[in-house]
């Protein structure tokens, strides 16, 4: 654990990144970019055989200049800290009061991450190893160091802002209510949320000053002061758990207001069903095509059935012997 102090000189305890992690992180950054610069080297050649050895010497080395100095310190200034290697092990590059870096910051820590990184990165190891923040050379000449982002599973746990008591918010029910809380600026509800969700990391009195001083902004952005009685941590979690029960509510509406219209168009626009057949009905066939000329067969499984009014007349018309001499 390491203690910062913010601008505001407030101190804040952040995990620091310590050599082995660093040292694997850094491993799979140099793997990236020795890869990019054998691609880029392969192709430089295949494109600049015709130059003299000299020009083709003076952009390999521009190419390897860049690959050491320049893309990392265009990764770490994009991503605000975070390389491949510090992705994968939940790490970042971060200020010394715990702020994002800049590109001033990203350029030192790569021109004397040459010097770090160089005879065996010896000057990386020791001045890790001497220092209490594990911050090598390049952390110290650019102001920097590197913390660890992704947490255990329970410091996870231990990190979720934790709940107002019921009867606490039954008593402030009507007041929370009639909040207007659209004055209040994103980054006051982050910073609200990262305090209430560190408490158990903070000192007793770091954690009441800073609630006592986002309380107050809280207050004047909201116009409702603070109880009489009431800690400000509380005051806060109570407003956060407000807002996150009107977000709540607003999803909800826009939910069940989607599935109102779908079903209103449903309904407006029935599909036709197919009622199902009686049992034991035989489905209806195509009437067969006439041939010219010839009788037409029977087709397979069709049985002819006569009716029982006709049977005598077609008797009388063969004779009954079953043959009709023509017309």
């Amino acid at each position: 654990m390491s203690e910062l102090v913010t601008g505001e000189a407030v101190v804040l305890g952040l995990r620091t990144a310590r050599l082995p992690s660093r040292a694997l992180a850094r491993l799979l950054d140099w793997t990236v970019y020795t890869v990019a610069y054998f691609i880029l080297a392969v192709g430089l050649m295949m494109g600049l055989s015709e130059l003299e050895e000299a020009a083709q010497m003076a952009f390999m080395i521009a190419v390897l200049v860049f690959c050491t100095v320049l893309l990392p310190t265009l990764v770490e200034t994009l991503s605000q800290g975070r390389s491949l290697g510090k992705i994968a092990l939940g790490l970042r590059v971060v200020r010394t009061d715990g702020g994002p870096i800049r590109f001033r910051h990203a350029l030192v820590r790569g021109l004397v991450g040459v010097i770090d990184f160089g005879l065996l990165a010896m000057p990386a190891v020791l001045s890790s190893l001497f220092s209490a923040e594990g911050r090598r050379l390049g952390d110290i000449f650019g102001g920097t160091m590197v913390i660890r982002e992704r947490l255990p599973q329970g410091a996870r746990d231990q990190g979720a802002v934790p709940p107002v008591p019921p009867q606490v918010m039954h008593a402030l029910g009507a007041d929370l209510v009639a909040l207007d809380l659209s004055a209040v600026p994103d980054g006051l509800w982050l910073s609200a949320r990262q305090v209430l969700g560190r408490m158990h990391e903070l000192d007793a009195p770091v954690a009441a000053a800073l609630g006592d001083r986002m309380a107050a902004d809280m207050a004047q952005r909201t116009g409702w002061p603070v109880p009489a009685g009431l800690p400000s941590l509380v005051y806060l979690g109570a407003v956060l758990m407000e807002r996150q029960r009107r977000e709540w509510e607003r999803a909800s509406a826009a939910a069940y207001a989607a599935y109102a219209a779908q079903l209103a168009q449903q309904q407006q626009h029935p599909q036709p069903q197919q009622q199902p057949a009686p049992y034991g009905a035989v489905p209806a066939q195509a009437a067969p095509v006439r041939q010219l000329g010839y009788p037409q067969a029977p087709q397979p499984g069709a049985v002819a059935l006569a009716k029982p009014a006709e049977q005598p007349a077609a008797a009388e018309a063969t004779g009954g012997g079953g043959f009709a001499p023509p017309a």
